[in-house]
């Protein structure tokens, strides 16, 4: 054998067995961390110790998990997780907490770019993560995860007067405490940082509580609220899956099913939200579509949504569906009618567009668009969100709209007024007892039917003072022009403060004061249930909320 031969092989054993070495003094140093870890370890320093942490029984590790977490603005960090953000996408802007999201929200997609799988911090996934079922589950890349809020508001509203502090939602009775929410999802979010292989997602949520009665669509568990008015109810808001394809320009994601409306800085579920009350203009809004909508991001700054639906809080399957007319009418002269004229083929499109470092962001859009008849909620909006960070500590958020429904029956009309009472409608009450949709108060009484129109402007102003706790401070303008979003024809001014005090990322607390004052005529103190009529111009409230994840 040659010397150089000889040179080769005794390098290439010295390789050998210095890579074996190496791989040695690593699996004793792991092992050796692990075997130094007790139950009094801190995760925090040293993540190896999370099991021994939280122990073996499930119950204990359920607990642990909020004791580990408290105090904290995040749970430990795994070294050896994936990146969760995609190499040069803009910077995502906010934590969570204090803050409600961490990128700028828009809806009808999994975020782009900036999601992994298995990414939900829940106390219910750690505690059974050494359990079969669990492991089947983390394996799968399946969470099952959601959270109990409930909450009260003290009002200058009469406490006897259900309904009293409405127009304002979420705690439309005064001086009332309720569950505003118990949810729970099974989620699979699809791995949207990777560019190598299409990958899939899922959720399946079921809310209970009193705020059932904002998220309810025309013929899904409706008569809850439509025929009883339940003060608690039940609604599976969403119920969709999605695809995501990254080689169609920076990433694809469909999704098909029911879901969230696009627009808007507020949503139904609590945690998605600044405060524990909402702005009229998120109150009287769409709140859930059912279809197919694309997201596409045709650069890393630049995304593109389009989507066909059926209308806007309706069920599919009322399409084609028709009931009897006992009361033909210049408004509905057939002997049969549609059972939600709103059910039709309907347009969704948004652009939003985020600047490199993640502290701007526009996003126009159009949600519902058809030929905008008068149906359950059948709302052609029009509008945008912006988002503005100025620095670490502070940021704002600003939304408008315009939205509208055609060939609203006139309530001061006398023919259009009878036919309502007479069942000569679909929403008259012969056919929905409680909560149907308004009819209009048009201008001109000899109009048997006009155009409801709403324009709402609402703000968030931010200052966050440390990384568990942020205060928003909310002005808002709302013009209900006919009347058909609140029951009353006026504008309306809020001024709402809230305070977001976390416990951890587990526990939030949300105390606030509200005033809301419509500038024309009275419109709060009423009570819908007893055909009393509202005989106050404001509301003065204060509220807190706790959400309690699991």
């Amino acid at each position: 054998m040659s010397s150089q031969k000889i040179a080769l092989a005794a390098l290439f054993l010295s390789y050998v067995i210095a890579s074996h070495s190496a791989l040695a003094e690593d699996t004793a140093s792991s092992t050796t961390s692990s075997a130094s870890c007790s139950a009094s370890s801190d995760p925090y320093t040293n993540y190896a110790c999370l099991d021994s942490y939280l122990g073996e029984n499930v119950f204990s590790r359920f607990v642990n998990y909020y004791k580990l977490e408290m105090g904290h603005a995040a749970a430990p960090a795994d070294p050896n997780a994936p990146p969760s953000h995609r190499d040069g996408w803009p910077a995502t802007p906010e934590s969570t907490p204090p803050m409600p999201f961490t990128e700028w929200p828009y809806g009808a997609a999994t975020s782009l770019g900036v999601t992994r799988p298995n990414s939900a911090d829940s106390p219910f996934m750690e505690a059974i993560a050494n359990t079969s079922p669990g492991q089947w589950l983390q394996d799968n890349h399946i969470q099952i995860y959601g959270w109990l809020d409930p909450g009260f508001n003290v009002s200058s509203n009469n406490s006897d007067r259900r309904g009293g502090n409405a127009p304002m939602a979420y705690m439309y009775t005064p001086d009332t405490a309720q569950l505003d929410q118990a949810v729970m999802y099974v989620d699979r979010v699809p791995d949207t940082v990777q560019t190598d292989h299409v990958d899939w997602g899922m959720r399946m949520s079921v809310l209970y509580g009193e705020n059932y009665r904002y998220t309810t669509a025309l013929g899904i568990a409706s008569n809850q609220l439509l025929q009883k008015n339940n003060v608690n109810g039940y609604d599976f808001p969403m119920m969709y899956g999605e695809l995501y394809i990254p080689n169609v320009a920076e990433g694809l994601v469909l999704r098909l099913g029911r879901y969230i409306s696009i627009p808007d800085i507020e949503a139904q579920l609590a945690p998605n939200n600044y405060m524990y009350s909402h702005s009229m203009t998120y109150s009287f809004d769409n709140y859930t579509n059912e279809g197919l909508v694309a997201s596409l991001a045709a650069t890393k700054n630049l995304i593109l949504q389009l989507g066909v639906v059926d209308g806007t809080e309706t069920a599919i399957w009322n399409a084609g569906q028709t009931i009897h007319n006992p009361d033909p009418n210049p408004l509905y002269p057939g002997s049969t009618f549609a059972k939600d004229p709103g059910v039709q083929p309907s347009l969704v499109a948004c652009v939003r567009y985020t600047w490199d470092n993640g502290d701007d962001n526009i996003y126009p859009c159009m949600d519902g668009i058809n030929n905008g008849v008068w149906g359950y909620n059948n709302l052609q909006w029009y509008g945008f969100t912006y988002y503005h960070k100025f620095d670490d500590k502070w940021h704002v958020s600003f939304e408008a709209y315009d939205l509208h429904q055609r060939n609203v029956p006139n309530l001061n009309n006398p023919i259009a007024s009878a036919a309502i009472t007479a069942g000569g409608t679909p929403f008259s009450p012969q056919y929905i007892g409680v909560n149907a949709p308004n009819a209009a108060q048009c201008a001109n009484a000899n109009d048997l039917r006009c155009t409801a129109s709403a324009v709402g402007t609402v703000a968030y102003i931010n200052y966050q003072f440390t990384p568990l706790d942020n205060i928003s401070f909310r002005p808002e303008f709302y013009d209900d022009m006919q009347g058909q979003r609140t029951g009353v024809v006026t504008r309306y001014l809020n001024f709402g403060i809230g305070w977001q005090h976390w416990l951890s990322p587990q526990i939030e607390f949300r105390p606030e004061i509200n005033y809301d004052y419509a500038l024309d005529r009275d419109a709060f103190n009423g009570d819908p249930t007893k055909g009393i009529a509202p005989d106050r111009r404001y509301t003065a409230l204060a509220a807190m909320d706790v959400i309690l994840h699991f």
